[in-house]
């Protein structure tokens, strides 16, 4: 497989072959990885599909280095990791994270992802086993679960380099291969060698700087709540009893909710595995003429690309300007007060590029003592990257302060 970022990717053996032609994979095709970034970076269109192979790549090089550096890893381990990192989004809502709240309710997609596995290995004939158990941490070698899901993981490491070059946001990228290079085990733990640490203080700061300039970026997330809004509004309509244009698996989220333990149902999990961005899209464009004023006039909007003002600060919004926009909006656009809410967003947004509280990024150093990078860096201060930044934000029609 030609992959623009690492070139040619193998495909290890038959099994993984397999799974990647599952339809429930093949999905991932229709899942874009940034939900709608595309419309600040035209660049950005690529998938979650493209995101699970490249991780995959980088795993089977991470186990090659550790396997080189003296630490024994099976065939079944190199397999059940290859396999976790393959599917460790196949739990995807449409649009990613956009919509990871919308389309359902009580359930993210790291536990949709393992539904799937689950019942992905039944058809299989439970080989999927030791990737279930070290995707759920449940394996004794629990440096592989942390190249699977740990704040140095295979994930990140693909994600920030593919989303950079996508976006042509050259802030991101990151030396994946030298980290890798970098790698080893102490006490069971993955460790970065002491000479990787320069490259691991890029990494950190590049995650910074990705989420302010793509995955928070202001214009982002008032699309990203525009589409939130819309779906929101269908489906209150759609519980009242609304007749709505939709694909039958999209009708089986819009028109009814379903728990957690609803997905253990194979008709549920099919029909989500049915639900793609496709299917959001083409209602969108549908909606469009709907006889509902708000479904119809934020639909057109966002088809448009006639997207929110956001207004972005370091304090909460003053209570008083929330109203003027409130007011303002119901003026302009004629709606109800109940219906404002609609146009109208406020929330907050937080970016926390290194956790002090999970677990943390260790350096090894020659004399074979771990640190902590916030306490090996000497260079960088990572204690204040460890800090979370909190901003709030109120976007709206932009047109509301315009005047005939």
């Amino acid at each position: 497989m030609n992959d623009p970022v690492y070139g040619f990717i193998t495909i290890p053996n038959e099994l993984i072959a397999d799974l990647i032609e599952h339809p429930w994979f093949q999905r991932l095709r229709r899942i874009k990885q940034l939900g709608l970034s595309h419309l600040v970076y035209p660049g950005a269109l690529h998938t979650r599909f493209h995101h699970a192979i490249g991780a995959m790549h980088l795993m089977q090089q991470a186990i090659d280095v550790l396997r080189n550096k003296g630490h024994e890893i099976t065939s079944d381990e190199e397999q059940g990791a290859l396999i976790a990192i393959l599917l460790h989004d196949i739990g995807h809502a449409p649009f990613s994270h956009t919509l990871e709240h919308t389309i359902v309710r009580d359930i993210n997609h790291e536990s949709l992802s393992l539904i799937f596995m689950h019942a992905l290995n039944e058809q299989f004939g439970g080989r999927l086993s030791t990737a279930i158990r070290i995707f759920t941490h449940d394996y004794p070698k629990k440096f592989l679960s942390q190249l699977i899901s740990g704040q140095l993981d295979m994930d990140r490491l693909d994600y920030l380099r593919r989303d950079s070059f996508y976006s042509g946001v050259s802030e991101g990228v990151v030396s994946s291969q030298r980290i890798i290079k970098m790698l080893n085990i102490a006490d069971d733990t993955l460790v970065v060698e002491e000479k990787g640490i320069y490259s691991i203080e890029k990494f950190i700061v590049a995650r910074r700087l990705m989420y302010w300039q793509v995955y928070l970026h202001k214009t982002v997330i008032a699309a990203e709540f525009m589409l939130v809004k819309i779906m929101e509004r269908a489906r209150e309509l759609a519980h009242g009893g609304e007749e709505l244009f939709c694909s039958p698996n999209l009708r089986i989220f819009l028109y009814q909710f379903h728990p957690r333990k609803a997905f253990e149902q194979p008709e549920i999990l099919e029909a989500y595995a049915g639900l793609d961005d496709y299917d959001i899209m083409g209602a969108i464009k549908v909606w469009t003429g709907h006889n509902d004023r708000v479904l119809s006039e934020l639909c057109q909007r966002l088809i448009d690309r006639r997207l929110f003002k956001i207004e972005i600060q370091k304090e909460p919004i003053d209570p008083a300007h929330h109203q003027r926009i409130l007011e303002k909006t119901a003026a302009r656009i004629g709606l109800t007060p109940g219906e404002t809410q609609y146009f109208v967003v406020q929330d907050q947004i937080s970016n926390l590029a290194y956790a002090k509280t999970d677990e943390r990024i260790m350096i090894l150093n020659k004399n074979d003592e771990v640190k902590d990078i916030a306490a090996a860096s000497d260079t960088l201060n990572i204690s204040m990257l460890s800090e979370a930044v909190t901003k709030y934000f109120i976007c709206y029609p932009k047109d509301i302060y315009h005047t005939e």
